[in-house]
């Protein structure tokens, strides 16, 4: 909506996201004003349904040229009229009903001596009665390495003091570090630009009571919780092998439902079908006690194929030396990359050909409902039924086979040992549900992984965190689809990571200073951040290392400077 022309008022709320959630902590909808850079759409605007503006494209922060802000002169009369019009004083407006509105969030172009990006103003209600209102303004300032810019804890508290009236404060420090960019392994650490574009981040968030100065570190008994966004497939990834795996078996069900598949391109020279004849003439020699072609290292690939990762975090895995037939199929199909649905074909002849001359009688695990499995099992008896390889039947059988392989393969990880087993025979392994849906629980298995291998291999995890990861993983996954993007908090102790971070700059460092008692619950949040916390007063510059990144840089950062301030004022 626009306002005496010059305004543009959104309401933003539902689904959105908030452009002033990183200095207020509210949940309801909230009005935000800008300057208007256009009105030719404002008559449609005016037009449309409430619950339609929600969901406008103008809510969101423009991307080009980006949110225009009003002056800081401009804010400050709109916030008054906003309080006005909140007060159940003002008679003279002759209202017939009080309606409480929501909070107001005016973005300022900084253009005063306090470099002020934002006024806030949020009704104080007791019960339906309005009965005051907090007022917020926020300040940016930097970037800078200089440390003489900085505010001193004690100057702080005296501004609070001078501004509150009070006399005994409370203050509590917040800190992040970024763990990932540090971890000590070589080459499994993307550059700075390849985390933001990838996404991933593993980062630790510290509170504690009683802060001494500006930027101290955290004491060890702060409360800490780690915060770990990985999306799966970068070829960094300790698992990158088994994403890959993984790509085969969703081209395959992408298949099933389109009846067209996109196929890779062969990894080796060597055709498909003739390792599959080489595989079943080694099986037939094995069965007659004869000697096997090839080596024993190949078979060893195969029958460790669970742990094809990188070397150095091998020996997290608890290999799998159980793989039957239809497994060691799917191993070889996959490890040549079948190229074609004819060459699919042609291979899945040759083991349908044996079976029915009784060359092979392989052996395969129960608990499989595999096409595949039914005519082992109709072989034992040499009562194989009519079989077709028309249509999508061929594509199904290996989808099948690999969908079972990798459930176990999965669940092997992550079972080992423990019993805890009911946590995936419920759901992600269940074979209640439709193959679409059993393949799309897997990739939600495939995500865990990521995440409990990369904290084990980066952040030296043991048994017991990663038992505790695991679990919430697994809570958050059978009861929420995929969302690669999710980030999932495990509360940990901070001896756990201090020494990831110790000799490190935060990416955030805040105090909070507010009254320890009294009427008036105020408080001043004082920040530093290597990012803009204000998306329409960003700089050129960015929150890196002056010259360097790499880990143990001694090299000054350059930060932000966010000051909030809050003041109540009570309509008496």
């Amino acid at each position: 909506y626009f306002f005496q022309t010059d305004v543009e008022i959104c309401l933003v709320g539902g689904s959105c996201k908030s452009p002033i959630e990183k200095f207020w902590n509210g949940s309801s909808p909230i009005y935000i004003l800008q300057k208007a850079v256009n009105n030719e759409e404002s008559d449609s605007m005016e037009e449309s349904k409430p619950e339609e503006a929600l969901f406008a494209p103008e809510l969101l922060p423009k991307e080009s040229p980006g949110p225009a802000a009003l002056s800081v002169g401009r804010a400050k009369q709109l916030v008054s009229l906003y309080a006005m019009v909140q007060n159940p004083n003002m008679t003279h407006l002759e209202r017939s009903d009080l309606v409480v509105l929501p909070p107001l969030w005016i973005r300022c172009d900084g253009s005063d001596p306090e470099h002020t990006c934002w006024i806030g103003a949020e009704p104080l209600q007791a019960g339906k009665k309005v009965t005051g209102i907090n007022i917020y303004i926020v300040s940016c300032d930097g970037p800078t390495a200089d440390k003489n810019c900085f505010a001193s804890l004690r100057e702080l508290k005296m501004e609070h003091k001078r501004r509150h009236h009070s006399s005994a404060l409370t203050t509590k420090g917040f800190a992040q570090y970024e763990l990932f960019q540090v971890a000590a392994i070589e080459d499994t650490i993307p550059t700075e630009d390849t985390r933001v574009e990838s996404g991933n981040s593993i980062c630790v968030d510290m509170t504690w009571d009683h802060v001494n100065e500006i930027l101290e570190p955290p004491p060890l008994i702060s409360a800490a919780t780690l915060n770990i966004s990985l999306k799966p497939g970068s070829p960094r990834s300790l698992v990158f092998q088994l994403y890959q795996e993984l790509q085969l078996l969703l081209a395959l069900a992408e298949g099933l439902k389109t009846d067209v598949i996109e196929w890779p391109e062969p990894a080796e020279s060597e055709a498909a079908v003739e390792l599959i004849q080489e595989f079943l003439t080694d099986l037939k020699k094995q069965q007659d006690g004869g000697c096997v072609s090839g080596n024993e290292s190949e078979r060893e690939k195969i029958r460790c194929d669970t742990a094809a990762v990188d070397s150095y975090i091998k020996s997290i895995f608890t290999e799998r030396g159980d793989l039957d037939f239809a497994e060691q199929l799917w191993c070889k199909m996959r490890s040549k990359c079948v190229s074609s649905c004819q060459e699919l074909i042609d291979c899945f002849t040759l083991v349908i050909k044996s079976l029915e001359r009784g060359e092979i009688q392989p052996w395969i695990q129960q608990g499989s409902s595999s096409f595949l499995r039914k005519l082992i099992q109709q072989s034992y008896h040499g009562e194989l039924e009519g079989i077709s390889l028309k249509g999508t039947a061929p594509i199904q059988m290996l989808f099948e086979i690999g969908l079972d392989k990798m459930k176990k393969d999965y669940v092997n990880f992550f079972l080992g040992k423990s019993r805890s087993s009911l946590l995936f025979q419920d759901y992600f392994i269940s074979t209640s549900v439709d193959l679409q849906e059993q393949v799309h629980r897997v990739q939600k298995l495939h995500h865990m992984l990521e995440i409990v291998v990369n904290c084990t291999a980066l952040l030296q995890f043991r048994y017991e965190n990663l038992f505790s990861l695991a679990q919430i993983c697994l809570k958050y996954y059978k009861e929420n689809p995929l969302n690669e993007k999710h980030v999932f908090q495990l509360p940990i102790t901070p001896v756990l990571v201090k020494k990831f971070y110790q000799n490190e700059y935060p990416e955030i460092w805040k105090v909070e200073i507010s009254n320890e008692n009294g009427p008036k619950r105020v408080k001043t949040v004082w920040e530093l951040s290597t990012n803009p916390s204000v998306e329409h007063m960003t700089s050129n510059n960015s929150g890196v290392f002056c010259d360097s990144t790499v880990h143990g840089s001694s090299e000054e950062r350059l930060y932000y400077i966010t000051t909030t301030k809050c003041s109540q004022v009570c309509f008496l």
